[in-house]
């Protein structure tokens, strides 16, 4: 068999232009899904209307779509036409569906967790023997922040497919509980009073719990003339501020209970 010199030398030369453009085209394409990925998330950041659980999410979507299209780009330099493709990919879809299996099932519950959205960017939850705080959401992956600032990669089957504890779905309160004494009678009656309309005003208090202040205990009734009984103030205090609020009621008792001795 007699080989043509020159049609080989064309030949090569041809297909390997196609080849430099082909990755040249791929180095293209692979910068345009980051700006497409970056394009998104501004866009939908600066509307400050979208989650950033979906703005994650939408973002990801973009910079897949792109490389999906960079790729059919890539098979059509080389003569594979897109139909023939889509052919071929149909009649091999269950052999592809059964190979993807898990990647597919990923990318549902992706879309299901982007529907129903258990959970947040910055929620606390526990997934899947995993805990952490929520980082991001991806087509295919879960990521939590660990206690200890470590990567926590969850496929999103696994994470779908999970009880979800969540412990940032409702707002926390934290419990302020302070006791002290002072004296009986009218003078424990004043200050109960006074602290108790203070904290009922208190904007740093959770509003569905309402605060108490009431006799717990008495400390010492072996003196007549000043007996002494203990106050407790019971209160729903949002976290952040419950060493506050818990100060000024010390502060506030002192003062209190200064004034009525004199």
């Amino acid at each position: 068999m007699t080989i043509n010199l020159e049609t080989l030398k064309a030949s090569l030369v041809i297909y390997g232009l196609d080849a430099i453009y082909a990755v040249v085209l791929l180095i293209v394409g692979w910068w345009l899904s980051g700006v497409a990925y970056r394009f998104v998330c501004r866009l939908l950041t600066l509307t400050h209307r979208v989650d950033a659980l979906v703005t994650a999410f939408l973002a990801s979507l973009a910079r897949y779509a792109t490389l999906v299209i960079v790729g059919i780009a890539v098979l059509q330099m080389f003569g594979i036409q897109t139909a023939s493709l889509v052919a071929v990919l149909g009649a091999t879809s269950l052999a592809i569906g059964l190979a993807l299996q898990g990647t597919l099932s990923n990318l549902a519950a992706g879309v299901m967790l982007l529907i129903f959205r258990p959970f947040r960017i910055g929620h606390e939850v526990d997934v899947g023997g995993r805990a952490g705080t929520v980082n991001s959401l991806s087509l295919f992956m879960t990521e939590l922040v660990g206690a200890d600032n470590t990567q926590i990669l969850l496929p999103n089957a696994a994470v779908w497919g999970q009880p979800i504890l969540n412990h940032s779905a409702y707002p926390r309160t934290g419990d302020l509980k302070v006791s002290f004494p002072v004296p009986a009678g009218a003078p424990a009656d004043a200050i109960a009073d006074t602290v108790l309309r203070e904290l009922r005003s208190d904007h740093r208090l959770d509003g569905r719990t309402q605060p108490a202040v009431h006799v717990s205990r008495v400390i010492d009734i072996t003196n007549a003339d000043r007996p002494v009984v203990e106050l407790t103030v019971t209160a729903a205090v949002k976290p952040p501020d419950t060493d506050a609020v818990r100060q000024e009621v010390l502060d506030r008792v002192g003062r209190l209970v200064a004034e009525h001795s004199h």
